[in-house]
């Protein structure tokens, strides 16, 4: 059994998932909190990240940062691989060099495949757009240089009270307009972030109090909220359960181009990760619920 002081450093510390782990660490006395944003620790920096290595005794490494604005990269391409993809393999090759466990987020957006039932990890991949390829390059970059003690989480939708989420923009274009139109033909599950950063919480205390081999903290896993969804039905939800009086119109994507391609199914099948670990995930329109609790409060 480990220390009660371990250190866990979490990158990426002011983005949605970054803030929910922050919310929660005092649920996890166990646990030594290290949270770094961009100005406290730069990951595209290779030296910066292994003088932040050495001087911290770090456990476990999360890394929550990521280039998100999925349209803005195909005109900031360089800026968006250099955090998704060299990023990623400078924190694995620290973590590798000192047996380090490593956590890394990723997205729905590498399968854009043309399935239209639940996706699995071993699924073939085909990002589109430079977003979705450069975080598969993070995650082809985290296997080849910490192949022993990577967990790599495949999530979608994310949403959270904190940051700016699709949740966010949707009330503030309810108090705006009486009439909204929204794509119903993207489908896939929100997932509502505090809910993804208590799951890889809850799985390190499991190996810190011995209930869990730390060997078992590696592959690829998908996680989401249950459930499915469309963009159209997300929204629809968010006005119900907040009591807003809003017309939808369910438009095609075709009609709401974006500079870059979205995936058209994105559901993930959360099997691997359910059965392994023997966790339950909430349905998204709990969670949802939850969230706009907490905004509200």
């Amino acid at each position: 059994m480990s220390s009660a002081s371990t250190n866990l450093l979490i990158t990426g510390a002011n983005g949605q998932v970054g803030r929910e782990l922050q919310f929660l660490s005092a649920d996890f006395p166990e646990l030594n909190f290290l949270f770094a944003d961009r100005e406290r620790l730069d990951i595209t920096v290779e030296a910066a990240v292994n003088e932040f290595f050495t001087d911290n005794n770090i456990g476990y490494c999360v890394n929550c940062a990521a280039y998100t604005a999925v349209d803005k990269a195909e005109s900031d391409a360089e800026n968006a691989w250099r955090i998704n993809a060299l990023g990623a393999g400078l924190l694995a090759s620290a973590c590798a060099a000192r047996q380090i466990q490593l956590i890394h987020l990723s997205s729905d957006y590498v399968y854009h495949n043309e399935k239209n039932t639940p996706l699995q990890e071993t699924d073939v991949t085909n990002p589109k757009g430079t977003y979705a390829k450069t975080k598969l390059q993070g995650e082809e970059l985290v296997r080849r240089h910490h192949p022993g003690s990577s967990m790599i989480l495949r999530t979608s939708w994310v949403y959270s009270s904190f940051g700016n989420n699709f949740v966010k923009t949707m009330l503030r274009l309810g108090k705006e307009r009486k009439e909204l139109g929204v794509v119903f033909d993207q489908i896939g599950t929100p997932t509502y972030a505090r809910d993804l950063a208590r799951t890889m919480l809850r799985l390190i205390q499991r190996v810190e109090t011995g209930k869990l081999d730390k060997s078992a903290l590696n592959g690829i896993y998908n996680y989401s909220n249950e459930g499915v969804a469309s963009w159209y039905d997300f929204a629809e939800a968010i006005f119900e359960l907040r009591g807003m009086e809003v017309k939808l119109r369910a438009i095609e994507s075709k009609d709401f181009p974006t500079p870059a391609e979205r995936p058209g199914f994105s559901v993930l099948n959360k099997r691997k990760m359910k059965e392994r670990f023997s966790i339950e995930i909430p349905h998204w329109r709990a969670s949802l619920r939850s969230c706009l609790d907490e905004m509200a409060s």
